[in-house]
């Protein structure tokens, strides 16, 4: 039998088979049939659980969130790619996922207590990928504050993603609506590779997803390559927490929180056929040593940390088939909290959620419409939750 082959472990190329309408991924020596687009034009907004509402609109493929000290909810967002070709200058993505097009449509906008969007920075780099995936969109994949201060993760930069002198970087966001880069991602991903990368789908610059603070440090975890590395904003230094590729092998681990115990946790992916349940979370000291804390999850695209110290997780796609186009399509997405170690819903009806995080006032706040939709689509969908524990989610009626 032949071995599924996920033709980029990026979160933006993962996700293509679903998502475009072109041609979905293949298996080794296999193109699969192209499937018919569920998300072109207008998407469908599918019935979410009667605990979740939307509460802002207007964003372009939002990933990360993270509320600031001003109240403010502030929100990564991938962009809308752009035209630019690097082919002749640098290593590319292997195709048919790669050559990809870059561009400077990135940017990180905060809302208010209204759900109304204003601009933080923007002309961010931002990339898609080639014609035969999609032309799927990355960009600015997370946000965090150390202090006062906000950082961005721009996951969109590098020359093989089409944005010639730019690199895969932390950045921090200054007053005046700049950036100034404190950490280059990509440099650090060349000169250190992982233990077990996959060549068929294998990033130069990276693809790194999600970031959180701990400790006047920022922690960021890297899906293509598969690891967890810690950045000093202070200094630049990057230095590698742990290989996760080396004992896990090529499972795209995605999103990372810090538990009450001080240690991380880790949710993941998975490959091509995303089976149901064939994700976890795992638990990583500062020291990197790894275990598998839970098991039982479907395609992990968030994890956070409510005041009681429950773990929740976002499942981007949930009833997911064996075959072609892989994904459960538009409405599978939830939310579900760990209790007893098994995963139990406590939001549904979400579409391509792609990141959370808690608010001052116990609730969650999800990315939906995350991937592949038209500029403008996505959403935040505030989630409430009871102070004493969730039920499970139900539909509206």
């Amino acid at each position: 039998m032949r071995r599924l082959v996920a033709l980029s472990v990026s979160l933006a190329v993962a996700l293509a088979a679903l998502l475009t309408g072109t041609v979905a991924p293949s298996v080794r020596g296999q193109t699969a049939s192209p499937v018919a687009s569920p998300v072109a034009g207008t998407p469908v907004r599918p019935s979410l659980s009667a605990n979740a509402t939307v509460f802002a609109t207007g964003l372009d493929n939002p990933r990360g969130l993270a509320f600031g000290p001003d109240g403010s909810l502030y929100v990564a967002e991938g962009g809308t790619g752009g035209t630019t070709s690097t082919v002749g200058q640098c290593p590319q993505v292997p195709a048919p996922v790669g050559p990809y097009l870059g561009g400077k449509t990135g940017r990180v906008s905060k809302l208010n207590a209204a759900g109304l969007r204003t601009t933080v920075v923007d002309q961010l780099p931002s990339n898609q990928t080639a014609a035969a995936a999609g032309s799927f969109v990355s960009g600015v994949a997370d946000v965090a504050f150390i202090g006062n201060t906000l950082y961005a993760l721009d996951s969109g930069a590098g020359c093989s993603h089409g944005d010639a002198g730019t690199d895969t970087s932390v950045l921090r966001v200054n007053p005046d609506g700049t950036t100034t880069q404190v950490a280059d991602l990509s440099a650090f991903y060349k000169a250190h590779p992982v233990a077990k990368p996959n060549p068929a789908d294998f990033e130069p610059d990276g693809t790194p997803y999600s970031m959180v603070a701990v400790g006047g440090m920022l922690y960021v975890v890297e899906p293509n390559h598969g690891e967890l590395d810690k950045v000093d904003p202070t200094t630049g230094t990057i230095t590698r927490v742990v290989d996760i590729s080396a004992s896990q092998g090529h499972i795209v681990p995605t999103s990372v929180a810090v538990g009450p115990d001080g240690n991380f946790y880790v949710g993941n992916l998975t490959t091509i056929p995303y089976p149901d349940g064939g994700a976890v979370i795992l638990k990583i000291t500062p020291a990197g040593q790894l275990t598998v804390f839970a098991r039982g999850l479907t395609t992990v695209l968030g994890v956070a940390f409510d005041r009681q110290g429950q773990l929740y997780a976002v499942e981007t796609s949930t009833g997911n088939s064996a075959k072609a186009p892989f994904f459960g399509g538009p409405g599978t997405g939830k939310v579900v909290r760990l209790t007893g170690g098994s995963p139990v819903p406590v939001a549904t009806g979400l579409s391509f959620p792609t990141g959370m995080t808690f608010g001052s006032d116990g609730n969650l706040y999800v990315s939906n419409f995350g991937f592949g939709f038209s500029p403008g689509a996505g959403q935040v969908v505030k989630v409430a939750l009871a102070a004493t524990g969730t039920p499970a989610a139900t539909p509206h009626t």
